[in-house]
């Protein structure tokens, strides 16, 4: 039977007789959020969210990754915002995972369901309403502008609507959704999903500058961190710093699929 391809958080409670041993853990190099971690008490209230609950699984940490905030919101009926964004400085990526919302970038509407996708760049005016429920993650990153280049249009779309790109020499099980032209620079941040069938593999310690926020939407995997193996599956967040070494195995019976946060298309800072 085929998992939800995109999971939600449960919330809820664990009973006074669960164990405490569990596997979240914090590193120098990584961080792991389990789903069992996702209960109602480490839930944020955000200002001007009605009928809404945020998980914030990242945030700048200096000395670990700086670039992104990301949120999971969970947002019942009647719910949402007029006001979302404080920073007008922040760009945003809004993924859906459950429910439906309507959106609204600069005076434009869209109806975003299960495995939509929107955009929204720096300054942008926008609004989010919920009917009924909704639970979407909302990741948030200070857009770096450069001198010659625009900056980005928003978007809408849906994972659907994008073809997958097959990583070279992997035979299919290895592929990626990518919802903007990684040669486009005028953007600073890609927001894909990663796709591995059961028993494939990334083969390599992948070593790199830029910074990830794994959430899996499906699957399990053993996934490398540093000089770690670690068990994941869906609902699972992982929270890498620029350079942490990553590989990983899918195991089965679906495929392994998470949404991927990384910070690209930009010279380091060599000042605070």
């Amino acid at each position: 039977m085929v998992q939800n391809p995109y999971y939600s958080p449960k919330g809820g409670l664990p009973p006074q007789s669960d164990m405490l041993t569990g596997r979240a853990v914090f590193t120098d190099a990584y961080a792991v959020i389990p789903k069992g971690v996702f209960s109602d008490i480490v839930t944020s209230n955000l200002p001007f969210w009605e009928n809404t609950r945020a998980w914030i699984i990242a945030r700048p940490l200096s000395g670990f990754a700086e670039t992104f905030a990301q949120y999971i919101m969970e947002v019942s009926a009647g719910g949402g915002s007029r006001t979302p964004e404080p920073d007008p400085n922040a760009e945003a990526v809004l993924f859906v995972t459950s429910g439906a919302l309507d959106l609204t970038i600069n005076g434009d509407g869209f109806a975003l369901a299960e495995g939509g996708y929107a955009y929204i760049p720096a300054g942008a005016k926008w609004t989010v309403q919920v009917a009924n429920s909704a639970t979407f993650h909302w990741i948030r990153k200070a857009y770096e502008p450069v001198a010659g280049l625009d900056a980005p249009d928003p978007f809408v779309t849906r994972e659907s609507a994008v073809d997958r790109v097959v990583m070279p020499d992997t035979n299919g099980v290895w592929s990626t959704t990518r919802f903007v032209d990684p040669a486009d620079m005028r953007h600073d941040m890609h927001v894909n999903i990663v796709n591995i069938e059961p028993g494939g593999v990334i083969p390599f310690a992948e070593t790199h500058v830029m910074e990830h926020g794994l959430y899996v939407l499906q699957g399990k995997a053993v996934y490398r961190l540093n000089q770690d193996w670690v068990e994941v599956e869906a609902g699972d967040f992982m929270w890498l710093r620029a350079f942490c070494p990553q590989a990983c195995y899918a195991g089965g019976p679906d495929t392994f699929r998470y949404l991927l946060y990384k910070d690209v298309n930009r010279h380091p800072k060599l000042k605070p």
